[in-house]
């Protein structure tokens, strides 16, 4: 059980739930009441980090074959 809580797999689904919510804050924001621009850069940089992360995870699970 406690194997399952620390796996690539359970971390790839928190940090894509993560993403979703930064996109969501991000959106809502900019259409709404906009945020100053240091916090939306911070949270924009943020987003893209996640996103790297999530590449990296998801080639890890699932590498490509060689040609």
């Amino acid at each position: 059980m406690q194997d399952n809580l620390h796996s690539p797999q359970r971390r790839l689904i928190e940090l894509r739930m993560e993403h979703a919510d930064l996109d969501s804050l991000i959106d809502r924001a900019a259409e709404h009441a906009p945020l100053d621009e240091l916090t939306l850069r911070r949270l924009k940089k943020r987003r893209l980090s996640l996103r790297d992360q999530i590449r990296r995870l998801e080639l890890m699970l699932d590498p490509k074959e060689p040609a």
